[in-house]
């Protein structure tokens, strides 16, 4: 019997004291070669570099390329993305590295999820940012799904921005080392689930490095322009698209001052954004911007400058990835640092819930706050901050922006990023 107990004593401390698997480069305990990556290859240097250097990594990888539009019009176009040249480039580039390659028909999913999505927007009065809806349903959800239908430990992207393993077992979403590359505002709306699948193997490189790579991995496709704005709209004009999606949906309207007096008339609110200066149509003695957008009365609403200033932002549809659970970060409040462009930093601010409505009180105020647009959450203002979530502005009534709720104190300061 003691020789029995001496046994299950060894067995036990082998057991406790047996070393955990390494980790490989993408922070998955298996054997390069035993773990498989699929690579969503848009036929661009990013997604391509990034298949490239898994596959010299070891692991096993298989590309997959979306078409997600009738490329008639993009085939000779530089700068598409994910239709005609761009098709034919991804799958030159998985020829030359080895791997499997598949192109997927997802037009009809794009077209409902993101094209129509994006002309009900505009026709909302809102600007809205088709690469958000893309990446959260179409890339993410959908393609996501396919991975794991595939057996895949993880999907990569070619996304500027960094996925760290965190507290948990989960990964959290930080900035992107290079601060002009960085496309964390466009993935906010990545659920925790999809996170913990994703890669994003250039999160930490420049983009200038990433080009190398290409050149040194012996890629065709290394001095490829990157795509451009935005991948549908071939011309760059928003309400032509808008008109063929939605034909007749766009109704003539007034352009009126804060005040209501009718300044002239225009085609289409869906000509204009908030922040607008240029091409207004009005002549005035003093710059005139698009202050506001009623939809319900095609109305385009301009002002001064100053009526742009906005310091409470409205949010639907919040996305959140905190430690904190949401419902006790919203009655706390808790300090963010909030972006309402992809082209801006982040500033300091409160998240918190107000009337049921999820609220973000900036401590300065932002001009050219635009409905539609996404107010991204950051845990600082550093360039390597985490995301937190974020969600898509409401519109607000006009002067309201600029008020401090009823009964609410003063925005606390957040102190500054060591």
């Amino acid at each position: 019997m003691p020789y029995m107990s001496e046994i299950f004593l060894f067995t036990l401390v082998i057991h406790v004291w047996r070393p955990r698997p390494l980790l490989n480069a993408l922070d998955i305990a298996k054997p390069p070669a035993a773990t498989r990556v699929v690579v969503a290859m848009s036929g661009g240097v990013d997604s391509s570099v990034v298949a490239a250097l898994l596959k010299a990594q070891g692991f096993e990888v298989i590309g997959v390329t979306l078409q997600l539009y009738d490329h008639g019009e993009a085939v000779h176009r530089a700068g598409s993305c994910c239709a005609g040249q761009d098709i034919h480039d991804a799958r030159r580039v998985a020829e030359a590295i080895g791997i499997p390659h598949y192109v997927l028909d997802y037009e009809n999913r794009f077209r409902n999820e993101v094209m129509e999505r994006f002309a009900d927007s505009y026709l909302a009065g809102e600007t809205p940012i088709p690469c958000v809806d893309c990446n959260r349903t179409v890339k993410f959800r959908d393609l996501l799904g396919l991975a794991r239908e595939l057996g895949a430990d993880a999907l990569a992207t070619g996304h500027y921005v960094v996925s760290q393993q965190g507290p948990g077992g989960h990964r959290t979403l930080h900035r992107a080392a290079d601060e002009n590359r960085d496309q964390s505002y466009f993935l906010y709306a990545t659920t925790q689930d999809q996170l913990d699948l994703l890669r994003f193997p250039l999160g930490a490189l420049p983009k200038s490095r990433t080009r190398e790579l290409a050149a040194e991995l012996g890629l065709t496709i290394a001095d490829k322009p990157d795509s451009q704005d935005i991948c549908f709209v071939p011309s760059g004009r928003y309400a032509d698209v808008i008109e063929r999606l939605k034909p007749g949906a766009s109704r003539p309207g007034e352009i009126v001052d804060m005040d209501g007096k009718v300044l002239g008339h225009h085609d289409g609110i869906l000509r204009f954004t908030v922040g607008q200066r240029k091409g207004i149509g009005i002549a005035s003695t003093e710059a005139l911007y698009v202050v506001r957008l009623d939809a319900e009365a095609a109305r385009v609403i301009v002002g001064p400058r100053s009526a742009l200033a906005t310091r409470i932002v409205r949010l639907r549809d919040l996305n959140w990835l905190g430690d904190q659970p949401l419902a006790e970060a919203l009655q706390a409040g808790v300090e963010v640092a909030a972006r309402v462009r992809s082209t801006r930093p982040p500033k300091p601010a409160i998240l918190r819930q107000i009337d049921g409505e999820c609220v973000v009180e900036l401590l300065d105020a932002e001009e050219g706050v635009a409905p539609g647009q996404a107010c991204v959450l950051y845990d600082s203002a550093r360039p390597d901050a985490r995301v937190l979530g974020g969600g898509i502005i409401r519109p607000v009534a006009l002067r309201a922006a600029t008020a401090r709720p009823a009964g609410e104190a003063p925005v606390r300061t957040v102190p500054a990023p060591a």
